[in-house]
Order: C-alpha cells, then structure tokens, then sequence
C-alpha cells in the first residue's frame, strides 16, 4: 500500500533531435498519411534515487499495478463499456483520443497495439473456462519499462491470494547507480537468435522473408518425446482375441441395451473397458488382460492433438500439407517458417486471416481469429497453440433468420483395427451453424465466426437434423448433391487414417488388437478451384475428438451405441446405421 516508487524511479520522455533544423516538409506530409503515424511519445524508465539500488538489498523488490486485466474474448466489450478504460489505454499507448464516447476507430487502434504492451498468465486450478489464459497491462509505470537484451531488472506475475490480485514483481539483475536505465528482456527464456528475433518482431519488425517456410514432418524423436510426456506405456505384441459367437460381454457405461452386452461396475470382470479419461498402461493391460478391449488406441493423441493432426497430415501432401486441412504451423516449434509464409502472403496481397488454437482444449476455448502477425506471435507465450489458415471463403448456409452463415459438419467415425485398417462412419451427422451472417470482420464477435453454441450462456442454438438439412442445402447449391460432397468428406477421412496408421508407434496409432474407438471429427466446406478450372466444395478437417459427448446422438438416435457396439466389438456393422469407408 505505500506508493514509493517515484522515491527510486522516474519516467523520462525521449524526443529525438532533429539534425537540420528545417524538417522536411515533404517527410511530414508521408508521417501524417500514415494510420499510426510514428510520432508516439517514446519513454524510458530510469533509476533517480542517489544512492541506486543494491541487488542484493531485499528491499530492492517493487511491485507493479495492473491496469487493465481481461480474457481476449472480452477486450473489444470491455473498451466499449467501462467507463474510462478506452481513454486510459489510448493514454498509456499513445493513441490519440479526445473524445467522451468510444468510437471503433480508436478501439480497433488499441486492440492492435495492444500486444505490444500484453503480459499473460493463467491459473493451473478451476474449470477448463477458468485456465483460459488472462492477459493484462501493467500501469503507466510498468508499460514504460523497455526491451534489453542485457537487462538490468526482471519482472514476474505474482497472484496475492488475500487480495485475490495480481501484481508484477520488479526487482534488479545488478547493481545500478542513479541514471541507468531500467529494462527488462521481452523475449526472457528464449536462448535461440532466431527465436528471439521473431518473438521480439512486435516492438523490432523485421522481415524473415529468407526463412523457408516449408514445414517438413517432425523427426522421429519429436514423437518419441510426445509418448514419453504423455506417460503412456505401448502393449506388447498380442494375438487378436476369438470370442464365442453367442458371448456375452462385460461393459462398463451405459445408454446400451443390446443383449449381448451387460453393464459392470467392476472393473476386474469387464470384458471391455470403456473410458471416459486417457488409459495410459496399455504394457500392463496387454501383458495381464491381452483379451480385455477397450475403446482408445495407443498414440491416439496424433489425430486428437491439433499439432500432432497437422504433423502426422503432411504425410499426405505437399509443401502445405493435404488440401482437406487448412495450412497448419506449429507456433512452438515452427514460428520462423509461420512468420516468412504470413510476410510472404502479405507481400503477395493474398488473405492473411489465421485462428489461433490451443493444442489441446475443446469447445473453442482460448481461440482467436486475427490478421495482425504481433497478435499471433504474443499469443504463443500463453499456452501452447498452432496457428492455422482461417477458412475466408466458406460454403455458407441460408438462415432463413439471419441470412448467409457460417456451420460445420459432425461425422462420428469408428475405428475397428489398424491391422488390416478397418474404418465405418455413422449414418448421421450434425449440424452447428453461427447465428450472424458471415463476413471477413468483426473478428471479436463470436456468433458471426464461430459455430459452437451450446456451451454459451443465453446464446440461441440452431438445429437442423441431417435429414432436413440436405434438401436444404441441395436447393441452395443445386450443382453439389450431397452424395457428391460426402464422397470428398469420406475420402479426406479415409486418407487421414491411412497416412496417421502408416508408421510404426509412436510415429503412427498403435496397431493394438484390442483396441476399438470412437471419434467425432468436425469439417467445413470451403469452395476451391479444381485442377481443371471448376468451383469445387472442398471439405477441411478441422479437428478429430477423443470420446466425444454422444447424449445428442443417443437422445435422437437410441439404437446409436447398439449400432457402434456391434460394429466395433461383435464385427457385425450389417444392420447398423454405419458405411464401411476403408
């Protein structure tokens, strides 16, 4: 509570000398046509008390207010609505701003000057909405402090749990007298010089146009590392199992009322396990219960995880991967060739539109669409992500409500072996639509861009059943009947598998015998131009599901997990609503 950093520091506003005294006026006319033109105020932070400050002094510790505290998803409203907030960061980033009322103009000013000045952080407790990564500002005097390659402070987030408030803590790397310079490492922990230079691209652009932006496949030891973090013990090798025709089997869920399957709550007796969280130790399962099957294949995680998805897809295409999945990069791992194709992209006029992704969470959770390359290399401190190419063209559905939008498309698909590659998908699929006609803006607002509804408060869902939906959509687009498109949808599919089962584990699923699983994969549509000149519909895989949520697909359908536990455990899909497509 004592405000004494003014008794240490002071804030020191830097103006360049001009070396002729007549400027050219010429040079002023280019800066005033610029957007932001470059003559922000440039400050610098400074140590004033005349004794300096001791490193080793364990009172040479400060702690930094943050000014504004927020999730992505909520900036735009927030500048919006909270009285003074807009005015405060157009302040503290040198926008100029001298109205009462927000406008967009300044909004959309600061949301992309924001990333220049965003710290990040996120709780490792809560709900999977709670662990979303919150990004904050620090004040006046902490925003001030700039970039060194050889700082002479660091700074740390501290969350105070009796305040329930996060401050950074400041404190210095060294001895300094009165006069230095207080500075901080923007890039802190990246030892790399090309990963430096490209973290560091939001405050020193630069091009990396050099850089080839070719992303091969990883090497092998990137997914021994993989199977090595996520614990998971391949089995042994196991002779498949031959059950009597007339067995009945022990299961663990429910919604089954196929006779030939009854439900147990112990697990010892199961004939089949049927897993809601990753199994991991399939070394002791194959070595003790070789007969036991269960509903997940070892190394799964290469379809479920999007930079394992994107990884393992380059197997079936070339340079930017197969044509059924948006252009994917790694941004751990593959910055540098992302920043070349998207300054490449640029340099060509073509569309540079990205979503940014976690790798690792469902529901469109921590999701971001954006064309501004320092929003997307910021993004990369939070959580791990990959950055793909947004779909700006997407086939569109008539709402008669609302007009042209955005929908996906959910196939349940089931996979039987590896060895031979037996793959079904269920008859029916379904429908998400975004209830805002689809247009190349408005990137904040969730409704227009996104398709996931069921998990927004107060938001309206819209449902078609496939068997409404096709006509439908045959009317809109009378050149595409849906058999045409669904024979693209099921050969994306069908390569997927083929190119993620073609290695050896764990560069490839494991070819368990007893293993069966189910998986719900999530596509769009986005017209395409074939090679010979023709508009085509083309499908994009945009993700693959562990265990998806079935209560819809049981609600409507109640013989669902009779259909996919025949198929998939008695071999006998015949009567089932499933396709064989491999």
């Amino acid at each position: 509570q004592v405000f004494d950093a003014g008794d240490y520091f002071g804030i020191m506003q830097v103006e360049e000398v001009e070396e002729e005294e007549e400027a050219d006026e010429e040079m002023e006319e280019q800066l005033k046509k610029k957007p932001n033109p470059g003559n922000e105020p440039c400050f610098k932070v400074i140590v004033t008390n005349e004794n300096g400050l001791q490193a080793s002094n364990p009172d040479s510790i400060f702690l930094i207010d943050h000014a504004w505290t927020y999730r992505v998803e909520h900036a735009h409203q927030q500048l919006l609505h909270v009285p003074g907030l807009l005015h405060r960061m157009a302040n503290l980033m040198g926008i100029d701003f001298h109205g009462e009322i927000p406008d967009e103009g300044t909004i959309e000013q600061v949301l992309q000057e924001m990333w220049k000045y965003n710290q990040t952080y996120q709780l490792s407790q809560g709900t999977a909405e709670e662990k979303v990564p919150v990004w904050y500002i620090m004040d006046e005097f902490g925003s001030r402090i700039q970039h060194s390659d050889q700082p002479s402070f660091a700074t740390a987030p501290l969350f105070y749990m009796p305040q329930q408030i996060a401050y950074t803590l400041l404190w210095p790397l060294r001895d300094l007298e009165t006069g230095d310079e207080v500075t901080r490492d923007y890039a802190y922990g990246e030892t790399d010089r090309l990963i430096r230079k490209c973290v560091l691209l939001p405050w020193v652009p630069t091009e990396v146009l050099d850089i080839n932006c070719f992303t091969p496949e990883p090497s092998d030891e990137h997914y021994q590392a993989i199977l090595t973090e996520n614990k998971e013990k391949l089995p042994i090798a196991i002779k498949p199992s031959v059950y009597d025709e007339d067995k009945v089997f022990k299961y663990v869920l429910n919604n089954l009322t196929h006779p030939r399957f009854v439900f147990t709550d112990n697990e010892e007796e199961a004939d089949i396990l049927y897993n809601f969280s990753h199994f991991k130790d399939y070394r002791k399962l194959s070595e003790e219960r070789p007969q036991v099957m269960l509903n997940q294949f070892p190394c799964e995680n290469l379809l479920t995880v999007k930079d394992c998805l994107a990884s393992v897809s380059r197997r079936a295409g070339g340079p930017d991967g197969p044509r059924w999945l948006p252009r994917t990069f790694n941004l751990q791992t593959e910055l540098p060739q992302f920043i070349s194709y998207f300054q490449q992209r640029e340099r060509r006029g073509e569309d540079n539109h990205w979503i940014c992704k976690p790798w690792n969470l469902a529901r469109s959770l921590d999701t971001h669409i954006t064309n501004s390359l320092n929003n997307i290399i910021r993004h990369r401190e939070s959580s791990p992500k990959v950055a793909c190419k947004y779909i700006e063209n997407p086939v569109l559905f008539h709402r008669e409500d609302v007009g042209m939008v955005k929908f996906d498309v959910r196939y349940v698909v089931l996979l039987r072996s590896i060895k031979p590659l037996k793959l079904y998908v269920y008859d029916v699929f379904w429908l998400r639509f975004s209830n805002r006609a689809f247009s190349l803006d408005d990137l904040h607002d969730y409704e227009k861009h996104f398709t996931v509804m069921n998990y927004a408060p107060g938001v309206m869902l819209k449902q078609v059943h496939c068997e409404e939906f096709i006509p439908l959509f045959e009317k809109q687009y009378p050149e595409y009947p849906w058999t045409t498109v669904q024979v693209n949808i099921f050969k994306a599919f069908a390569e997927l598998f083929q190119v993620a089962s073609a290695k050896p584990a764990p560069l490839g699923i494991c070819d368990y015998p007893s293993s069966r699983a189910i998986y719900a994969i999530d596509l769009m549509l986005k017209w395409d131009t074939s090679r010979d000149g023709k508009k085509t519909m083309q499908p994009q895989i945009l993700e693959v599901n562990f265990n998806p949520d079935c209560d819809r697909a049981c609600k409507y359908h109640p013989t669902f997990f009779n259909d996919v536990f025949s198929t998939l455990f008695l071999d006998k899909p015949d009567n089932c609503h499933v396709t064989c497509i491999i």
